[in-house]
């Protein structure tokens, strides 16, 4: 093993490393999504804000479609380098883009599925309007863009979607959820309720 990664070059050892690396967390994602609902999906940046979505709610730029990406690109670039002449190594940068790029877009279609599959079933999110939430990805305001929120709704943990016309939403902050557009909730910042009403005629 020693000897043979001795006789890689510098690309074919950048390959190497990248595909086990992606590898091993594309085998951990595998093993999350047979026992957790969202299989362990994680936002790409630290407050949430540059996920991308599509239409239908799915974030394109997700820690599933990214590791396939490596993972296929780069054993695809190791193989093509060892088939061809050594001069020609530049073609499997080529080959590992577009390998990568169509695993890419596999689970992207993979995962969109999932989600028209899961919100054809008996979830029903127009019955959220009214329901309290909490922010879990913070939501841009006036519509700028979408974030998440979590709830227990119809006998289980949700993560939906959300944008607001309202200020921007941070992280953790109450809001209730005040109508639903093509499976986005729209919400709005949460108003504590007051126990104690003035008594009438005061």
């Amino acid at each position: 093993m020693i000897e043979w990664y001795a006789t890689l070059s510098v690309l074919e050892q950048v390959y190497f490393w990248l595909g086990v690396v992606s590898t091993v967390f594309l085998i951990i994602q595998i093993v999350m999504l047979c026992f957790t609902s969202y299989g362990g999906d994680v936002d790409l940046d630290g407050d949430g804000d540059i996920d991308i979505d599509t239409d239908s709610g799915v974030s394109i730029f997700t820690v599933k479609s990214l590791t396939a990406f490596f993972a296929v690109g780069s054993w695809a670039g190791l193989l093509t380098c060892a088939l061809i002449a050594e001069n020609l190594q530049w073609v499997s940068v080529i080959v590992a883009l577009v390998a990568g790029a169509a695993a890419f877009a596999v689970v992207v279609l993979l995962m969109r599925f999932m989600y028209k599959m899961q919100s054809s079933g008996t979830f029903q999110p127009e019955k959220l309007v009214g329901k309290r939430a909490t922010v879990y990805v913070s939501i841009p305001e006036n519509r700028s863009g979408r974030g998440k929120i979590t709830l227990n709704a119809q006998g289980k943990f949700v993560e939906l979607d959300a944008m607001t016309d309202g200020e921007r939403l941070s992280v953790d902050d109450p809001v209730e959820i005040i109508a639903t557009e093509n499976e986005c909730m729209v919400v709005t910042r949460a108003i504590e309720k007051i126990e104690n009403s003035p008594d009438e005629g005061v």
